[in-house]
């Protein structure tokens, strides 16, 4: 038989649109595809848990597609580099195919590994299977990565988007040798799902994971919910958005087929699709940005922010986490969180700005906690939407841009429907009184059931009191600086 084509996947975990894959089906040389779970690489960031439970579905959805296809997954766990060569000099390999990654630890192992293999006299060859463009390649006219949003987007507006490539129609598999297959593992045996406790129970009423569903999912979207997008977008309540993020994080749908599948449309819904469009083009805007800021998660870009004074208040950021904050929409949007491994956009606005913003919590803490709790945790998305909110990153919200919860609750769930789903103790209330209960009176609270401070907490702070707090140590801020 002659010498097998590797095929490496890693957070792109599908057949179609897998270029990587497509590359090495062309060869005609037999195919080993393989994953690797790497949590002992220099500077790797371990998954957060939501994310491990999303990874097991995947994998193994991916699995039974290459099946179909006559092919197979194999799984292995440790350092990427070490089993990489292994498994290519074992094999005898004359090719590996993946597709990049963007982090900079991610970078620097692929770069050694790659390296190493071509010294070795094997072909590797890497694609694009990730972003509609290369963090490098929409640059401004002084030839410097955008830092402004809106630019950007015009830019990419400029551009075609390749198209996406077909599933290959079969795999020729290669045959592995017997004492790789016994150093691979079984998929159980990677632990992936939060265990003691299973916190993650109840995720399976609402996702499937797999290519498959990321399909039908897309295809739901674009013919019942993308007209009115740019309208409903915001509302919570109403099942108005894709909820295509997990399987586009790991790869289970493509931004080129998303953006293929959505630019053929053409039945009066323009200003719906450019609006949804432009949420993918966020997606690789912020990749952009951690391109070219690797500490994205853990420095501010913009480097005064590094002398704020972030309060320490670790009941505050229990109350937090738990949905315990005494705010009814923020508290619903922290036990959807939970609940579903999951929030909408405009709600994760609302409990990042009251995070940063009413409790004075460092951004950082808040981005861990979303990296472990949220199934769709993005490298970039998730560390640049935080400085975003924290107004310490390019393009941010200006930090004295501080959202009043009340008031975003009662614009974008004007009649509770959200807060009632995932702050049931609240159900019984008018819509008048949903959003600040604290001024119901005991004529309104007794009938639905609701003692304050018993069966529902009083606001951790008050509102225009900590608006002010936060911005004086803005003004602080502001003054060390000049």
């Amino acid at each position: 038989m002659a010498d097998p084509a590797l095929v490496w996947f890693r957070d792109d975990y599908r057949i179609s649109d897998n270029p990587a894959l497509t590359a090495a089906a062309a060869t005609g040389a037999p195919i080993l595809c393989f994953f690797i779970f790497d949590e002992s690489s220099q500077g790797i960031r371990p998954l957060g848990e939501a994310s491990g439970w999303w990874l097991h579905g995947s994998l193994s959805a991916l699995d039974s597609d290459l099946r179909a296809l006559g092919s197979k997954l194999f799984l292995f766990r440790g350092s990427a580099s070490e089993i990489v060569s292994r498994i290519a000099a074992v094999t005898h390999a004359s090719s590996i195919f993946w597709n990049r990654r963007y982090e900079a630890a991610e970078i620097a192992l692929d770069t050694g590994i790659k390296k190493d293999l071509v010294e070795r006299g094997i072909t590797v060859q890497t694609f694009n299977g990730k972003l509609l463009h290369e963090p490098w390649e929409i640059k401004n006219q002084a030839g410097k990565p955008f830092q402004v949003f809106t630019p950007y987007l015009r830019a990419v507006s400029m551009r075609s988007v390749a198209p996406p490539l077909p599933a290959p129609r079969t795999i020729t598999a290669g045959r592995w040798p017997a004492d790789l297959l016994d150093s691979s593992v079984a998929l159980d045996d990677l632990a992936l799902e939060p265990s003691r406790p299973n916190w993650a129970k109840g995720f399976a009423a609402e996702w499937n994971p797999g290519e498959q569903s990321a399909r039908r999912k897309l295809a739901d979207f674009l013919n019942t919910e993308l007209p009115g997008y740019a309208r409903q977008r915001d509302f919570p309540g109403k099942d108005s958005t894709s909820r295509l993020s997990p399987h586009l994080r790991f790869g289970e749908t493509s931004p080129r087929q998303i953006w293929h599948a959505s630019t053929v449309r053409n039945d009066g819904q323009e200003s719906d699709t450019a609006k949804f469009l432009s949420e993918v083009v966020w997606r690789d805007f912020c990749y952009q940005q951690l391109f070219h800021n690797p500490n994205l998660a853990t420095a501010p870009f913009n480097s005064r922010f590094g002398r704020f004074r972030w309060a320490a208040d670790k009941d505050a950021l229990a109350a937090w986490q738990k949905g315990r904050t005494g705010y009814p929409i923020v508290d619903a949007g922290m036990r959807q969180l939970w609940q579903a491994g999951w929030m909408h956009n405009r709600v994760r606005m609302i409990v990042g700005s009251f995070l940063v913003k009413h409790l004075l919590t460092d951004w950082r803490q808040g981005e861990a906690w979303f990296w472990d709790t949220l199934l769709d945790a993005d490298p970039a998305n998730n560390a640049f939407n935080w400085q975003w909110v924290a107004g310490s990153g390019p393009d941010a919200a200006p930090f004295y841009r501080i959202f009043n919860p009340i008031a975003q609750g009662e614009k974008f769930d004007p009649n509770g429907a959200y807060i009632r789903a995932y702050v049931p103790e609240l159900a019984g209330l008018p819509g008048s009184a949903i959003h600040r209960p604290w001024e119901a009176s005991k004529e309104i609270l007794g009938p639905a059931g609701i003692e304050l401070g018993s069966t529902y907490p009083r606001p951790i702070v008050n509102h225009e009191q900590a608006r002010e707090r936060a911005l004086h140590a803005f003004r602080m801020l502001r003054a060390e600086a000049e």
